[in-house]
């Protein structure tokens, strides 16, 4: 054996890797090497001479991780990596259905669908069958089918109580059927039809058990059901089934992952000693220690405790921003600081829970001629949806735009097929006439379109921007298309819907800084901000991804933003069992991105979903020890930090209730702030203690005012100055209020 193989292993990373022929489960702590000792294992059983390279599967979940593995091991060993059983489920699955395709009842040269030509499968599908496809829309109609065989079932085997289900159930068995008829098979369909294969098929399950007698898997902590079942079928009774995971990274509940796996696999392969790796070779000593503490709090973990052998380093910086805004400017000011002192952008990391949370975060960028990339997804307007709500808008501006006609004019479906729009373009090229003037002369479903154009135009005539677009997005269906959303693509349609109502912000914003507010000008800053310079892999930028994109990337320093209730954690862990333990996982996979430097921030105010929204700060930063931490003090004194939750004021109110649209103090109808009690950690504002006013404010506690809608009362309490001066009232007949001065029309008595 080549003895510099196992150089530089620590204890135990050298148990995991020399372990003798039996099952294990390592658990390995972000940055602790798992690539480096899932790697190492296969090269030290190879060298050895105690298995063949042919007898070693080794499982990962992206073909990234599969390539890194084999370039890994080509230099470490001197084999040829072509011939190894080492890639993703599907892909492994793939290989083991072409060369047992007779046996699978596949034909040879079967064809995968990817997601696309599974729904077009599906529509086909259910125009031959009749199928309503507004009651059963086409894309809830996949999710149904995939989401099914990643449990393990064919149509025979599910229960459907009533008609509805039914219906999708048979549904379900005819496009299997047509998927055989054609020779095709999709996704999902690889993994169930190999594990069937292997069920049945006892002569060429006993093949594989004899062949592979170690099986090495990656991420197993993100393993699903079928995955599980499928990896037991193989390993058999004799083959060592060698895991690497971690449970406190599992973050992709929502793809149907089974943390529980874990828990499993130890009982199932009676795994006598489970390794941990603990040391990590990323971060400093603070941001491990944050990690631990946090992570400490989630029930029914198998447990460790992440250390390094280098020292403290700096202490995690947390920012209380009045608004999202200003979390945006003062973030720009810390990258170019940071960027000064000779990091590269590249090295920087903006990490958010939300895609809808670029958008701020992407003005500011662009603002400040700071370059980016968006990690694993599209600019904001970039999106499907973006793009699709922009078309309406275009189209409203300017009925010469062919391709934003031919965006929208089936989207949301309304039933003009593909046949009908090449006869709109037919019609349009013969009369050397646009498309909008060819639909205007046509009947049916696209003068019903052409319809619904003009009544956006004419009834959005006379209102702002931001409710151009409200108006917009509802009477045009999208919203409704996303909420219509079920099962697997209902949290995408989620985020969807999240980055719509950030449109709406995005015009509130624009308002704000513009004088040209017009509908046009709009129109042509999206188009810029699309078409800003996009990095590419080899400039130096900025990384924004969500956290869930970042799992298993490393910066310098990274930033954590938007840590408010609601947001981070995310509101609907709250109505999901384990939600908030998924969510914490979460928080921490982001605090191990950082090597070196950490930021965390979040808004008092924040601008969600079409609302501005008075939040607070996020649990998470109260499990934080308190020594870990350095409250930056922001360019205006802060106040609460950790408060009971408030009240989501309308994005636009009537100018005549007293409030502004653009102001980013949120504000009622009747100038009542978003309820927000000051109390806990951060510096008061400059109400100082007791809530004594400014010096030179007109009003003062035990006055006695009168207001328009709440009656006659007296001020209790006062805090902050100009804009953001407001008083706490006790009404005679409402109660205790807090009212934003600058909108509520008070009268002193």
């Amino acid at each position: 054996m080549n003895s510099s193989i196992l150089s530089g292993l620590n204890p135990p990373q050298l148990q995991a890797v020399t372990l003798l022929h039996q099952s294990a489960l390592i658990l390995a702590g972000a940055g602790s090497g798992k690539t480096r000792v899932l790697t190492t294992r296969i090269a030290y059983l190879i060298s050895t001479g105690a298995v063949s390279p042919h007898s070693i599967m080794a499982v990962t979940f992206t073909n990234k991780a599969a390539k890194e593995m084999l370039t890994r091991l080509s230099a470490m060993l001197p084999i040829n990596t072509r011939g190894l059983w080492i890639g993703t489920f599907h892909g492994l699955c793939n290989r083991m259905l072409r060369a047992h395709y007779r046996e699978a009842n596949l034909p040879q040269t079967f064809q995968i669908l990817d997601s696309g030509d599974q729904l077009s499968a599906i529509k086909r599908l259910m125009k031959a069958m009749n199928v309503d496809d507004e009651k059963y829309p086409p894309r809830e109609m996949q999710n149904f089918i995939s989401g099914s065989k990643e449990q393990g079932l064919r149509a025979n085997e599910v229960e459907a109580y009533d008609p509805y289900t039914r219906r999708k159930v048979e549904v379900f068995a005819e496009y299997d059927a047509q998927c055989q008829r054609e020779g095709v098979v999709d996704f999902s369909e690889l993994l169930l039809r190999c594990y069937e294969l292997l069920s049945r098929n006892a002569a060429l399950r006993e093949h594989y058990q004899e062949r592979f007698q170690h099986i090495l898997v990656d991420e197993f902590q993100d393993t699903n059901k079928l995955q599980y079942q499928w990896l037991k079928l193989l390993a058999g009774k004799h083959s060592a089934l060698f895991a690497v995971g971690d449970d406190d990274q599992s973050i992709y509940a929502f793809r149907g992952a089974n943390v529980g796996n874990m828990q499993e696999l130890t009982r199932d392969f009676h795994v006598e000693q489970v390794i941990k790796l603990e040391q990590n070779y990323r971060s400093h000593g603070n941001i491990l220690d944050a990690a631990n503490a946090l992570i400490s709090r989630n029930r029914n973990r198998l447990g460790k405790n992440l250390w390094t052998s280098e020292n403290g380093g700096e202490p995690l910086r947390v920012y209380e921003a009045p608004t999202d805004v200003e979390e945006a400017g003062f973030i720009v000011s810390e990258i170019q600081q940071l960027k000064s002192e000779g990091v590269n952008l590249k090295e920087i990391a903006l990490l958010y829970r939300s895609n809808a949370q670029s958008r701020v975060l992407e003005h500011a960028l662009v603002s400040a001629g700071l370059s980016y990339r968006v990690y694993g997804g599209l600019r904001f307007f970039e999106r499907q949806e973006i793009k699709h709500a922009l078309a309406y808008l275009r189209l409203m501006e300017n009925t010469d735009d062919d391709n934003a006609l031919l965006r929208i004019i089936n989207f949301p479906t309304r039933g003009i097929g593909a046949r009908s729009i090449e006869q709109l373009q037919e019609a349009a090229k013969m009369n050397s006439t646009t498309l909008w003037d060819a639909a205007a002369r046509v009947g049916g479903k696209v003068s019903a379109f052409v319809a619904l154009i003009e009544s956006l135009r004419s009834s959005t005539r006379e209102l702002p921007l931001p409710e151009i677009l409200d108006h917009v997005l509802e009477h045009s269906g999208l919203i409704a298309y996303y909420q219509n959303e079920t099962g697997a693509k209902k949290r995408e349609a989620e985020e969807r819907l999240e980055n719509l109502n950030e449109l709406i912000n995005a015009a509130s914003l624009f308002v704000h800084e513009n004088e040209d507010d017009s509908l046009t000008s709009f129109l042509a800053h999206a188009s810029l901000e699309a078409g800003e310079h996009q990095a590419g892999e080899q400039d130096d930028a900025l990384h924004l991804m969500t956290v869930h994109a970042s799992k298993g990337l490393e910066f310098h320093t990274v930033f954590i933003t938007g840590l408010e209730e609601g947001l981070f954690p995310h509101q609907n862990s709250q109505r999901e069992d384990g939600g908030l333990d998924e969510e914490r996982r979460l928080m921490y996979v982001a605090i191990t991105r950082a090597r070196r430097r950490l930021y965390l921030s979040f808004a008092q105010s924040r601008m969600l979903h079409g609302q501005v929204s008075y939040g607070i700060a996020s649990s998470f930063l109260r499990e934080l020890p308190d020594n870990l931490l350095h409250w930056i003090t922001p360019r205006i004194a802060q106040r609460n930090t950790f408060a009971s939750f408030g009240y989501s004021a309308p994005l636009s109110p009537s100018p005549t209730d007293g409030t502004t649209s653009h102001s980013t103090r949120p504000t009622r109808n009747d100038g009542q702030v978003a309820g927000y009690h000051a109390s806990g950690r951060g510096e008061r504002d400059s109400a100082g203690e007791g809530g004594r006013g400014a010096s030179n404010s007109p009003w003062r506690s035990g006055q006695a005012v009168f207001h328009t809608k709440f009656g006659e009362g007296v001020i209790v309490n006062l805090e902050g100055s100009g804009a953001d001066a407001r008083v706490q009232v006790n009404f005679r007949k409402a109660g205790v209020k807090w009212l934003a001065l600058e909108y509520a029309k008070l009268t002193a008595l």
